[in-house]
């Protein structure tokens, strides 16, 4: 169980994934978590930095699906003015949010990318399905919910359990 824990990829911000080589290894979509992901979780739209960032993933051919536990109103109001898919209400790590984002993309497990903040939400979903998943830090812990600190808590214990095996 805790193998399915160890992200693929680990690098400090989305902006360090080699896109390239995501695509020479055959990656043609990513599923990505918005909060503490791709912005922190209490910034409501994409920075410009993000957008720039998005615009050339898809320009190199990548589909994007937004796969968040957050409510409709959060995930919406940020994924609509980007024009791109999402899923809210998630319930990740379970399997039928990613289930739905790769038919969204109409792409199988092994041509897809999942990028996310959370070991066991984002990694454990993604690796529980066979995707390539990357894990990123998180980008403003401060900002997180009850379930989120939590999980950190439990991601803890997790690593030192992993590093001690």
């Amino acid at each position: 169980m805790l193998n399915k824990l160890i992200p693929k990829l680990q690098v400090e911000s989305i902006y360090e994934i080699v896109l390239n080589d995501l695509w020479k290894d055959g990656i043609r979509g990513i599923i990505t978590d918005l909060d503490n992901t791709l912005v922190g979780a209490k910034v409501p739209l994409a920075t410009p930095e993000l957008v720039e960032w998005l615009k050339y993933v898809q320009s190199l051919g990548f589909k994007v699906v937004i796969v968040s536990n957050n409510n409709e109103t959060r995930v919406a109001k940020f994924a609509k003015p980007l024009n791109i898919p999402y899923i809210h209400s998630a319930r990740k790590p379970k399997n039928l949010p990613f289930r739905k984002a790769l038919e969204l993309m109409e792409l199988k497990p092994e041509q897809t990318a999942m990028l996310g903040d959370q070991m066991l939400t984002d990694v454990l979903g993604g690796n529980r399905m066979g995707l390539y998943t990357i894990m990123v830090q998180p980008i403003s812990l401060g900002d997180e919910g009850f379930f989120t600190r939590v999980n950190r808590r439990l991601e803890k214990a997790a690593k030192l359990i992993m590093k001690n095996k």
